[in-house]
């Protein structure tokens, strides 16, 4: 059995995305925070398995993950060993002589794990910390336009929210959905069921995030808030 070098703490949360079974859970990795290119080149330097700087490091990873786009833009196919990436095309043509058209279709970038990265697997320990408190929470979201889950976003089309207890509900004045930009502001939603039409966002990062009253049998006397752990990005 292999040395367990890794650990991952997760919680559980009713799981919405599927209807089998009402009662099952799904489990939701705890993250600390995100971490920049400079950041993992750092670690690498203090945990003593690079021979050169920090920013040597970060200099190289840069040159090489914008090289790595470029190409993926002349559609080779990418392996690194730790993933794989190429380019897909999303959305249907109608005919043999149908040219490609940005407002039906749309391009993405697909990213897999590789054969070293799942050869760590055997290595990580998770240790579910049991069910998560009665908080919201946003498991996954969809943009309908391009199929894009946790990633894309498409101004001017529907975004299918899922997640647990995040129905809207009361009258507070921060109830609602917002996306949020890296500078902090915020553009708020009027949703239908979570089903919400994304507004005409400028290109860009943006976080989401669902402010509600809503429990379960009641209304909470102040708001709770879910935001989805993963940036979306409208191009």
């Amino acid at each position: 059995m292999p040395d367990i070098l890794h650990k991952i703490k997760a919680y559980l949360y009713d799981n919405t995305l599927t209807k089998d079974n009402p009662n099952d859970l799904i489990a939701r990795t705890v993250s600390e925070r995100s971490l920049s290119v400079q950041d993992i080149c750092q670690a690498a330097v203090q945990r003593g398995g690079s021979d050169v700087s920090a920013s040597a490091m970060a200099h190289a990873v840069e040159l090489f993950l914008s090289e790595m786009a470029y190409q993926l833009c002349d559609g080779y196919s990418v392996n690194t060993g730790y993933f794989t990436a190429s380019t897909t095309i999303r959305g249907v043509f109608d005919s043999p002589s149908e040219t490609f058209n940005k407002d039906k279709h749309s391009v993405l970038f697909q990213f897999n794990q590789g054969e070293k990265l799942r050869a760590e697997v055997p290595n990580i320990q998770v240790d579910i910390l049991g069910v998560a408190e009665a908080s919201a929470v946003i498991l996954q979201v969809t943009d309908m336009k391009s199929g894009s889950v946790n990633d894309l976003l498409t101004p001017g089309r529907n975004l299918k929210v899922s997640g647990s207890k995040i129905k809207l509900a009361g009258d507070h004045p921060s109830v609602g959905i917002f996306f949020i930009d890296p500078k902090g502001s915020r553009t708020k939603v009027d949703p239908s069921e979570l089903m919400v039409v994304i507004p005409e966002l400028p290109a860009g990062s943006y976080s989401l995030k669902v402010v509600t009253q809503y429990t379960a049998g009641a209304l909470l006397k102040d708001p709770r808030t879910a935001v989805l752990d993963k940036l979306l990005t409208v191009l």
